[in-house]
């Protein structure tokens, strides 16, 4: 397994591929917490690169080969509703339940998304409260409305102004 670390503007971003896929991305990684002396290999090169478009509002959605070797048959069906969710727009923790076939599941979702071993690729951060509130989230409620305010911006810019035109 490599990995490396991005100093993004929500702090410090790692990135872990094994073997020919993107395994994990982690929250306040340390720029010393890997070797920077090492380039990395091309597949950990292109996921630092499209996370800093997504970062700067150029990507809304990624390109990479993923692997999730953790996780029970529920917490892979929400990662699945979670990474269904557009760019710019939220779902709630009741719905993703409903859309796995756990209706009274919220909490559950909740304790999935935060086991997400893919956040930002796969988009837990778009997933909030029933009253529109943000509620939980591993990276904490700072970088999760960063992340929201981000894209709601890029989705209106594009949407509103003539980039989706």
């Amino acid at each position: 397994m490599r990995s490396s670390v991005i100093d993004s503007p929500i702090g410090g971003v790692g990135i872990a591929v094994d073997g020919d896929a993107v395994c994990a991305v982690s929250f306040g990684a340390a720029l010393t917490d890997v070797d920077g002396a090492t380039p990395p290999p091309s597949l950990l090169a292109e996921a630092e690169r499209q996370l800093w478009e997504y970062f700067a509002g150029e990507r809304t959605e990624f390109a990479l080969p993923l692997v999730v070797r953790r996780g029970s048959e529920f917490e892979r069906a929400v990662w699945k509703a979670i990474a269904a969710i557009p760019y710019g727009e939220t779902l709630s923790y009741g719905a993703i339940a409903r859309s796995v076939g756990e209706p009274g599941g919220a909490q559950a979702v909740g304790l999935a998304c935060n086991r997400n071993p893919l956040p930002i690729i796969v988009p837990c951060h778009r997933v909030i409260g029933a009253d529109g509130k943000l509620v939980g989230f591993g990276g904490g409620i700072k970088r999760k409305r960063w992340l929201l305010q981000l894209e709601a911006r890029i989705h209106i810019e594009r949407t509103f102004m003539g980039e989706n035109r």
